[in-house]
């Protein structure tokens, strides 16, 4: 399975990292790989209405499916490892299953279409389609960087946008789980000398752009007692965001800020501030937006600013089947000698999938906790163990079913 992985980084990556942005010539030559791969097995393959890609290996209950998988497409200049882990993987698992003989729930590799966005902007494209929670009105009139919309690149692909909503079909009634295996992307397994662990959900997200409005003034004729500095209102924010994060078990991130009009001799009059919070519970994510806004409201009014707020985006925490995470902990344990368990702060396709079955996953350290550059790596000790473990997960499920 490395060696496949190995080979689709030589097709498809290089020093500059991967190139496999969905719906475009790198996207097309990983599928054609994973259609070499899957062509050696008795597998049926299909793509469905969002162009997500399945391969089927029946088993004794051909009306209980497990369904394991990831996404094969990159961020630009992305790494080796995220998504193409869990799709080799599940490459892997039906090889697996072909050497054991018929299994006794069908198993199903899924390449997802487009969980990263990157060309459109909207993540979880695929998944988010077979689950039923994309609306196609929502990004029909999404562009990229020149110009090229949406339908007419999905249309080069043989996807109509408004038949997205059969993606599902009658496929979703028939599943059992989602098991899929990931790169952390973090720094928190390295840090603990663990190879694997197994990952309780993923964390709710608040976004908002933050405008503060105060007075355009000369920087040097301006007396600090008299000014209203946007800037400083916005940076006061910043600093007790992180405080924010630390206390509450979250992460707040201030990840842009523009200063009006950007001209070192002049004191900000315009300051606007984005800010990311999330957490795996979602009322401390409730209590952190209300600790949001009563800072910003704070610093702005202490400047002699005004101040206000935008949601741009949000999603609640999607916790994961509480028997298959205690199950991938245990397969963990089994192989790298610790349950450990830990949140997902990314979002992934098995967030969508959650809403509509059982749901597992298992993450192989990040060496440095890198992702989305040319360096994500991981120690092939450590990727050999949390695959091994992703196996003793999938087995157990397939032989016996969701654990309670």
């Amino acid at each position: 399975m490395i060696a496949d992985l190995r080979e689709l980084d030589r097709r498809t990556g290089g020093l500059k990292g991967a190139d496999r942005v969905c719906w475009t010539d790198g996207w097309t030559s990983a599928r054609e790989f994973l259609r070499e791969l899957l062509g050696d097995l008795p597998v049926q393959v299909r793509t469905d209405a969002a162009a997500n890609l399945f391969a089927e290996f029946p088993g004794r209950q051909t009306d209980e499916v497990v369904l394991v998988g990831s996404h094969l497409d990159s961020v630009p200049g992305g790494g080796w490892l995220d998504g193409a882990l869990g799709v080799m993987a599940a490459v892997e698992v039906l090889r697996s299953a072909a050497e054991r003989g018929t299994p006794q729930r069908t198993v199903t590799l899924v390449d997802w279409a487009d969980e990263e966005g990157a060309r459109f902007g909207r993540s979880l494209f695929g998944s988010s389609a077979f689950a039923g929670t994309l609306d196609p009105d929502s990004v029909r009139s999404l562009v990229d960087a020149d110009g090229v919309s949406l339908p007419d690149a999905l249309a080069d692909h043989g996807v109509e946008v408004d038949r997205m909503g059969s993606a599902g079909g009658g496929s979703r009634e028939r599943l059992q789980a989602y098991l899929e295996l990931h790169i952390e992307q973090g720094p928190v397994l390295e840090a603990q000398e663990l190879a694997c662990g197994a990952v309780l959900g993923t964390m709710g997200v608040e976004r908002h752009r933050v405008s503060f409005e105060g007075k355009a003034a000369h920087a040097g004729s301006t007396p600090m007692d008299r000014r209203r500095d946007a800037g400083v209102a916005a940076a006061r924010a910043m600093v007790g965001l992180q405080e924010i994060g630390e206390r509450s078990g979250g992460v707040c991130t201030a990840g842009r800020l523009d200063l009006e009009p950007g001209v070192v001799t002049i004191v900000p009059g315009q300051a606007v501030l984005v800010v990311d919070q999330r957490h795996l519970e979602a009322q401390a994510l409730a209590s952190m937006l209300d600790a949001a806004r009563a800072l910003w409201e704070g610093t702005a009014s202490k400047e002699g600013c005004t101040v206000e707020a935008e949601r741009i985006w949000g999603i609640e925490p999607v916790p994961f089947h509480h028997g298959l995470v205690g199950a991938a902990g245990r397969a963990c344990a089994q192989v790298a000698g610790s349950a450990h368990e830990l949140p997902s702060g990314a979002l992934h396709d098995a967030s969508e999938l959650a809403r509509i079955t059982p749901t597992a996953m298992v993450f192989a350290a990040s060496a440095g906790g890198v992702s989305h550059a040319p360096d994500e790596d991981t120690p092939e000790e450590d990727l050999t163990a949390a695959i091994i473990a992703f196996g003793l997960l999938v087995r157990q499920v397939i032989d016996d079913g969701v654990p309670g």
